[in-house]
């Protein structure tokens, strides 16, 4: 699904990257862990394409992305690419349906169909009652799980989460990991997490250690 090679990156005279291979498989749940300053969330945004490389190459089901530039990429990423954050995210003055229809609305999708898919995440993500209240009339989690709904409505090939659980509670964390698997399980979906809870690293198919801008493990 995903391949990268040698990708590395400085900020002035810091190394953030030293040369990372990394491959992530079709339907794979795979956790970047590792102490905080080692690289991890910097590699996720280059894979991502939020970020760009000093040098090397990122293939999403064979195609060259690190090469699209400007609308082209923007494109890409919004059909392609989902995101997930410690921090939702969400506009204030969109309901939760609004919210995750926005990325479906630059893609140019028609609205009926559009909103059909967000009440659909919406039910599976058991939040059919919410779809008219405002981010600030949702708990956490439901806030964290409307913004996961906003990553998956362009069905992209891939989902990214940085520290997706960082600012939930434990109860509330244990939720958003079954709901990864479930959509995993349900959808084939794939996810790079970059996370420090063990919890939900513990139950990726894959955990990857950095270290000083390297995969250790």
């Amino acid at each position: 699904m995903l391949k990268a090679t040698g990708i590395k990156k400085s900020y002035g005279n810091l190394r953030v990257l030293n040369g990372v291979d990394i491959q992530i498989n079709e339907g794979e749940i795979v956790s970047i862990a590792g102490s905080s300053g080692a690289g991890k969330s910097t590699l996720l945004h280059i894979l991502g394409t939020l970020d760009t490389a000093d040098s090397g190459k990122i293939f999403l089901e064979g195609e060259e992305i690190n090469t699209l530039k400007g609308k082209k990429l923007a494109a890409y990423r919004n059909k392609h690419i989902g995101f997930v954050f410690q921090f939702h995210h969400l506009l204030p003055e969109f309901s939760a349906l609004e919210n995750i229809c926005i990325p479906g609305w630059i893609a140019g999708t028609g609205n009926k169909k559009l909103q059909a898919r967000a009440m659909e995440l919406l039910s599976i993500l058991n939040l059919s009652d919410r779809a008219d209240h405002k981010p600030s009339e949702l708990s956490g989690g439901e806030q964290q799980r409307v913004a996961v709904a906003r990553a998956l409505i362009n069905s992209p090939k891939i989902v990214m989460a940085d520290e997706p659980t960082g600012n939930l509670d434990s109860h509330n964390a244990r939720e958003l990991h079954q709901l990864f698997i479930n959509l995993k399980n349900q959808f084939n979906q794939t996810f790079l997490i970059v996370t420090h809870n063990e919890e939900l690293a513990s139950l990726s198919d894959r955990l990857l250690h950095m270290k000083d801008g390297n995969i250790i493990q």
